[in-house]
């Protein structure tokens, strides 16, 4: 959707499909591309034009009608990938954001840093901007810029990470997600290779390792040595204090998003935002404003005493930096996590399954249904509930999502917080929608004896 608004807002003319759409999952998403001049059509091959660009993301497989269609009419061919790559690697600045965790949210965050200091950036994210979302643009993943900086996260998932030629290369941290790490660290040392400045993570020590032999590097780290370091931390349950320190100087910094993971964030959108040009002061005040994203810890409501909050989480350094930053303040948990694919889920089985054995409070709930599953082949060799029988009592499989989100529902009593985890699937937010006047109709439950 982004590279779609990107290219469209730049004068192509765009038209394309979607599974989603012909599911009639998120029918907003799909108004809002329409509105934006974006023509829609089936996935069944109508669409398709001869003398087209046919742009696909990785998910979409070669028997996809669509994709037939392009093969058989000679189409030009393009993975969204080397589209995005090709606009990013011509930009006079283009800013890069990888890692394996936090990669949204830091793009957000220079975003919002370079639009607030005047710079007027393009920007390619993956999730929605809260600071940039309006009544007439509420999906704003993306920003049309006149300024020389194009900011996009970079995806190492499906290896086009290579693709991309950075100025700026933001590298948060590395650690298992779609692939074993010895293949991540070559990935990712070699995006930070190409670039000309590097802004790091010290306080990764898979980070850490790759940073030798480069020429110009920012660290960035939490209450550890580096560049850029945060201390003092003053946890609040939706943002969090700190102090910045760099070369002497001491500065107060605020931020409405909360957890020490977005500390780390932070100091990653600000270190960049200095490597593009922007004073160290204004980066600062700029990041205090920056509101967060759809999907990263958002408050979705609150009924009868129980908080209920939509987040991306799905990979263990994610899971692990919620439910840190929930168990700062007291309060059970009760956690649906959808996995996102049957494949990341034998990857990460053995990892997923100790983040939640250690993360886990004795009072707290887990309950897993089975993995989003929208279409094509799949090997369904580890499912969800191979990860329940291994954590134990605290975990539960319901199969059936909505039976599972029911069951959380009639399960919560005040001071709860109800936490919807999981990627790749829009239609959380409407679950976690629904958990929330499920809770308003039946009160919640009585607290236990």
């Amino acid at each position: 959707m982004p590279l779609a608004m990107i290219l469209c807002a730049r004068g192509h003319q765009v038209s394309g499909s979607d599974r989603g759409l012909d599911q009639g999952r998120v029918p907003a998403k799909f108004d809002a591309l329409r509105a934006a001049g974006i023509a829609l059509h089936p996935q069944d091959g109508s669409g398709v034009r001869e003398g087209q660009r046919v742009i696909a993301s990785a998910a979409v497989e070669e028997t996809v009608p669509d994709v037939v269609a392009a093969t058989s009419l000679g189409c030009e061919r393009a993975t969204r990938a080397e589209a995005l790559a090709a606009l990013f690697n011509d930009a006079a600045l283009p800013i890069g954001v990888a890692g394996t965790s936090g990669k949204s949210t830091v793009t957000g965050m220079i975003a919002w840093i370079l639009h607030a200091c005047g710079r007027d950036p393009t920007v390619m994210n993956g999730a929605v901007m809260k600071n940039f979302a309006r009544a007439d643009t509420p999906f704003a993943s993306a920003l049309v810029g006149g300024g020389d900086a194009f900011v996009s996260e970079v995806d190492e998932s499906d290896r086009s990470i290579r693709l991309y030629r950075p100025a700026v290369a933001v590298l948060n941290n590395v650690s298992l997600d779609h692939m074993e790490l010895d293949e991540l660290r070559a990935l990712f040392g070699g995006f930070a290779g190409r670039a000309r400045h590097v802004v790091a993570n010290a306080g990764d020590i898979e980070t850490l390792a790759l940073l030798a032999g480069l020429p110009s590097v920012t660290t960035f780290a939490v209450e550890r040595q580096a560049d850029l370091v945060a201390t003092s931390l003053m946890p609040e349950r939706f943002g969090i204090a700190f102090d910045l320190e760099t070369e002497g100087a001491t500065m107060p910094v605020r931020l409405q998003v909360p957890g020490r993971h977005n500390v780390s964030n932070a100091l990653a959108a600000i270190g960049a935002a200095v490597a593009a040009g922007v004073p160290l002061a204004d980066a600062v005040r700029a990041v205090e404003g920056f509101t967060g994203l759809k999907r990263r810890f958002e408050l979705v409501g609150e009924a009868n005493g129980v908080q209920v909050i939509d987040d991306f989480g799905h990979n263990p350094d994610k899971i692990a930096a919620t439910l840190a930053t929930l168990h700062a303040f007291p309060g059970r948990l009760l956690i649906l996590f959808q996995p996102h694919g049957y494949g990341p889920l034998k990857v990460m089985r053995h990892e997923l399954i100790d983040t939640f054995a250690q993360a886990l409070g004795d009072d707290d709930l887990l309950v897993i249904p089975d993995p989003v599953y929208h279409g094509g082949t799949v090997a369904r060799e580890v499912g969800s509930a191979d990860i329940t029988a291994a954590i134990g009592f605290r975990a539960r499989h319901i199969p059936d999502r909505d039976a599972a989100a029911a069951f959380l529902a009639a399960e919560a009593c005040p001071g709860d917080r109800i936490i919807v985890m999981g990627a790749r699937d829009d239609t959380l937010s409407a679950l976690a929608s629904g958990i929330v006047d499920a809770l308003d109709a039946h009160g919640g439950a009585t607290p236990p004896m």
